[in-house]
């Protein structure tokens, strides 16, 4: 029985096997496997994605993370002695200011600077954080960092996808539009533009939000006790047409399912900040959501399968219950479903 007075980081962990981690994304992206999980009785389901649509029902709406991958990880030298150095990009500040970790950190102090791709873009470090990540200036040709990054940069995948990357738009969702998130909302790359196509025709609405996702995401839980946790800070855009789409939703008896944790944090954020209510706005979120959280908004959760003991599995627990989740988990390493980021989906009603 879980103690909701002392939620140990150790409650969450599970034995998943190295060869479940998924290290390529399926073909076609709606191909992936889904358990399907009642958050009321507990029983699994086992299916596709292709078949959502059998879940879902005529005035539903779906809120999808809009957010845009960087290419943010670049490699260049140092500009008096030509070492090697690794850069990940984080957080803009400013146009051409930037949070970021590199690597190796020794080299980056303050006024060391740096070039990459042959001189398209050079930085100048300009700040040493206290949590050892760096802020830097930019400077490229065109004066447009972005353009240089979709040149240089790679995709920032997480550290146990160990496979190249093919294809840069496959760690991206097909709905992607707004540039920011240093990894993908990857409950949504399950999609194809023709089944969101369907799926609307079917008379499921569809809304967007955005937040751009940090690498906070994937720092792993240290303190035993996870109410001693730290959570990082994301931007979110919560659109009017969005909030309008929700209250009309709720009003009308229909169901909203978040496509992802990032939506969920997004949603859950706002109405808490606002006693309860959806309405247009944008901010910074640091909301920590874990078994014994009264949700405000969410009726059902489209999400992948998460790391042991991460902020993203307390998540699911305590959408779906934390017996519910942690069962459902154990049957989808006996089922062999593949895990994190290319890995399958799981659908929470």
């Amino acid at each position: 029985m879980l103690c909701l007075n002392n939620l140990k980081k150790s409650d969450f962990n599970y034995e998943l096997p190295q060869e479940l981690i998924a290290q390529t994304p399926v073909e076609p992206r709606n191909s992936s496997r889904m358990l399907c999980l009642s958050k009321e009785t507990g029983e699994v389901r086992h299916d596709h994605f292709y078949n959502l649509c059998n879940y879902l029902k005529k005035g539903d709406l779906l809120v999808l993370n809009d957010s845009r991958v960087i290419p943010a990880r670049i490699y260049g030298e140092k500009e008096d002695n030509g070492t090697f150095i690794e850069f990940l990009l984080l957080e803009q500040k400013e146009s051409m200011v930037w949070e970021l970790i590199c690597r190796p950190g020794k080299k980056a102090k303050v006024g060391t600077r740096f070039s990459f791709g042959g001189g398209r873009l050079r930085a100048e470090i300009i700040e040493v954080k206290d949590d050892g990540n760096r802020i830097a200036r930019f400077e490229c040709e065109s004066d447009n960092i972005y353009s240089a990054l979709d040149e240089i940069g790679q995709m920032p995948l997480p550290p146990y996808i160990t496979e190249k990357l093919q294809d840069k738009e496959r760690y991206q969702t097909v709905y992607s539009r707004e540039l920011g998130s240093a990894a993908a909302p990857t409950a949504g790359l399950h999609f194809t533009v023709d089944q969101l196509s369907e799926l609307e025709k079917m008379g499921i609405k569809i809304a967007y939000v955005t937040l751009h996702v940090g690498l906070g995401t994937f720092r792993p839980v240290k303190e035993d006790n996870i109410l001693d946790h730290k959570m990082h800070t994301e931007h979110y855009e919560l659109p009017q047409k969005t909030a309008d789409l929700i209250n009309e939703t709720k009003s009308q008896g229909g169901r909203v399912i978040a496509v992802g944790t990032t939506s969920c944090r997004t949603l859950e954020s706002v109405a808490t900040f606002h006693d309860g209510k959806i309405m247009e706005d944008d901010g910074y979120t640091s909301i920590f959501i874990y078994p014994g959280y009264e949700f405000k908004v969410l009726d059902g959760l489209i999400t992948n399968f998460h790391l042991p003991e991460s902020t993203l599995i307390m998540l699911v627990s305590a959408f779906a219950g934390y017996e519910n989740t942690m069962n459902a988990y154990r049957t989808a390493v006996e089922e062999k479903y593949r895990f994190f980021s290319f890995g399958d989906s799981m659908l929470i009603l």
